[in-house]
């Protein structure tokens, strides 16, 4: 490389590392050559047919009836032995494994749309779901149907059954769904499944995997009550995921999490990819609908490739996706050669990630995000700034009783002419008066609305966004919670 090389320049663009990260990165070893999608369904929406509509409520009825997301007991025995009865169907397909804390599931959807267009079967689980639970298991790029998912559900049913007679407590509800994925990849059967952590890593349930590929997003502070209040501590829980002689794509991470990750590398032998590093964005401008980014990957330079998505952050998933998908096909190892570029191009260019600072109605523009944590609403913050020119932005914030609602309101504070709180549907959220009382200590008595239904919410901000003869450059956001958003999104006409 040349000292005009922009690459050199996200390097020297990294922050201060501990000396002590190099002692680590010598014992590991790092990945890159030397020398030289199908597009993706939407959001479904509830079954057409009443009959098939009834049979799915019946089994989310079912479902519910066991412990949440956020009721855990950090084990993996009872997966374990719901995969053993199964015949282990995890282990009939490669897969690649991802955590992290922001942009698993947008890094998820544009890995299973580079496999896609290379012409692999991919299986992709993710969670929560923005609309349906079918949602959380796709096949070939689009959700299962509601037929296939009430099929999958009463295959394994008794198997379930089995299990929740053997152990302590039952399986829970994201146990089940895990269940389901691997055995529904394994009927397809899919060429590769790729799976996103629902949270934590070592004793997360979908960590009955071994995956050759383990992807890390970015770290941050989120269940800290159950993962640990540092980014380190919370990375040693989620490099549970890095096996024994697998590779590791590492998106950039906070020094702590950095020095946790690299350390369990060369513990098990991996190979490590590092953002900033072997892999990274050399350049993006914004374009009409998205942006436009050069990357390098490890086996070279991939140019003018289109994203539909906007924000800096969506550019940084989309080199991490890139280098997972050329790990997996042993570029930068077994093979010199990139991933051919117009495939690339058009599998990117494919992309879509519902509810991440999504349009869905114009004049005024409103957008939708799920951000739920204060990264993530800082990253969303800095992408709608980018991305659009609003003279007046109203927020709708609908938020789950268990994140850091005051750092979240915080990081959209700057750019909120005002803001609507509401609530959702779920059990989770936050009631509406305690999250007002917040939001009138960040905003100011004067700039807090206070809606307790969501479309009241929706409508006042749009009414809010149209005053003082702003209609063109008035816009609404909607954050706070993927719930919060999943609901506005079928109040608004999409799905």
């Amino acid at each position: 490389m040349t000292d005009s090389d922009p690459f050199d320049e996200i390097i020297d663009a990294e922050t201060d590392r501990d000396p002590d990260l190099a002692v680590i990165e010598a014992g590991s070893r790092t990945l890159r050559t030397q020398g030289t999608g199908a597009p993706q369904a939407d959001v479904p929406g509830r079954p057409e047919d009443p009959k098939l509509d009834a049979a799915l409520r019946e089994v989310e009825a079912e479902l519910a009836t066991r412990w949440g997301e956020t009721k855990l007991e950090p084990s993996v025995s009872r997966i374990t032995a719901l995969m053993d009865v199964l015949g282990d169907p995890q282990r009939a397909y490669p897969a690649i494994h991802i955590t992290g804390t922001n942009g698993k599931t947008s890094t998820a959807r544009m890995i299973e749309a580079l496999l896609g267009a290379f012409e692999l079967r991919t299986g992709r689980y993710t969670s929560p779901h923005v609309q349906s639970i079918t949602e959380r298991i796709s096949l070939d790029g689009a959700p299962i149907s509601a037929e296939r998912f009430i099929e999958t559900y009463n295959d394994i049913k008794p198997y379930v059954e089995m299990v929740d007679a053997q152990q302590e407590f039952r399986l829970s509800f994201f146990e089940v769904l895990t269940g389901m994925a691997y055995a529904a990849f394994a009927d397809a059967p899919v060429d590769v499944a790729v799976v996103e952590v629902g949270m934590g890593g070592t004793w997360d349930a979908t960590n009955v995997i071994d995956a050759d590929v383990a992807v890390v997003t970015p770290i941050d502070l989120d269940h800290t009550d159950r993962l640990g209040g540092t980014t380190g501590e919370i990375a040693t829980e989620k490099s549970g995921i890095v096996k024994q002689d697998a590779t590791v794509i590492l998106a950039q991470q906070p020094v702590d999490a950095a020095q946790v990750l690299l350390k369990k590398a060369v513990e098990v032998d991996a190979t490590v990819a590092r953002e900033g590093l072997e892999f990274g964005v050399v350049s993006r401008h914004v374009a009409v609908g998205g942006q436009l980014i050069n990357l390098r990957g490890l086996g070279g330079e991939y140019e003018e490739i289109y994203l539909p998505l906007h924000g800096p952050y969506q550019a940084h998933n989309a080199a991490v996706a890139l280098a997972a998908v050329e790990a997996f096909f042993g570029v930068g190892a077994q093979r010199p050669d990139p991933l051919a570029i117009d495939t690339v191009r058009k599998a990117f260019a494919a992309v879509t990630s519902p509810g991440r600072l999504e349009v869905v109605r114009r004049s005024p523009t409103v957008v939708l995000d799920a951000a739920h944590n204060p990264a993530g609403a800082r990253a969303t913050a800095e992408a709608v700034a980018e991305a659009f020119d609003f003279s007046r932005l109203i927020g709708v914030v609908g938020a789950s009783g268990d994140k850091n609602v005051r750092g979240l309101l915080e990081a959209f504070e700057p750019m909120f002419a005002e803001v609507v709180v509401t609530q959702n549907s779920s059990h989770r959220a936050m009631d509406v008066d305690e999250l007002a009382g917040i939001a009138v200590e960040v905003f100011g008595d004067e700039r807090v609305q206070v809606e307790p239904r969501l479309p009241d919410a929706l409508e006042a901000a749009i009414t809010l966004a149209e005053e003082d003869g702003e209609f063109a450059g008035g816009g609404v956001l909607v954050t706070g919670s993927v719930i919060t958003v999943g609901e506005a999104r079928l109040l608004l006409g999409r799905g």
